[in-house]
């Protein structure tokens, strides 16, 4: 009898196994998911790869891993036409105040917060002008400047990581490449202006008047 049951058990295990074997067959072009589909379908694609390469061109990138996100943007240092800041910021800043000195960045207006949040050394570092500075006086490299962000936009920085903030660069597919917060704000007056949409109804306007 306990010979019968082994023999029984061993069949009904078979048979989970060969139901299992045969439901994982597939015909050509079938899937489990739409997932699987996907990946399949875009690893030759009119025979070439589906990527965003081509479309990244000759931007200059840096990798970054933030989190579960690792992806591309772009290097900002060598976009910067006064970097590197030492050029002229060769003495502490308040050595340089003077008027016979001069004045720098008269073109530059704060609009970010006011005076009594923010000056130009809660960013910068007047310890090393070449480097940003964090709230609590941590270096971060101008290439990294959305960590200087981030401490006060947490929420746009989480959606930003997980690509649902901000602008791709290229396309959807991979590599990701991303624009960092000051490739669209200007990060002295952030905000952006009000604007009319590119198609104004004029007549709209005057029946609302």
């Amino acid at each position: 009898m306990k010979n019968n049951i082994n023999v029984m058990n061993k069949i009904v295990c078979f048979s989970f196994f060969l139901v299992a074997f045969f439901s994982c067959k597939h015909h050509e072009n079938e899937y489990h998911s739409i997932t699987d589909k996907i990946e399949a379908e875009s690893k030759d694609y009119h025979g070439t790869s589906i990527s965003s390469e081509a479309y990244i061109g000759e931007i200059q990138t840096i990798e970054i891993t933030e989190g579960d996100h690792t992806f591309l943007i772009p290097e900002r240092k060598s976009q910067i036409k006064s970097y590197a800041c030492t050029e002229c910021h060769s003495k502490p800043l308040s050595q340089m105040k003077s008027k016979d000195l001069k004045k720098a960045h008269w073109d530059i207006k704060m609009d970010h917060a006011n005076a009594n949040t923010m000056n130009c050394v809660t960013c910068h570092n007047p310890d090393n002008m070449d480097d940003l500075k964090s709230l609590t006086g941590n270096e971060i490299d101008f290439n990294t400047s959305y960590n200087l962000c981030n401490q006060c936009h947490t929420k746009q920085f989480e959606d930003w990581k997980g690509g649902a903030h901000g602008k791709r660069i290229g396309g959807w597919a991979p590599p990701r490449a991303s624009m960092t917060c000051v490739n669209c704000h200007d990060p002295h007056k952030p905000h952006f202006e009000s604007r009319w949409p590119a198609s104004f109804n004029t007549q709209k306007v005057k029946e609302r008047e």
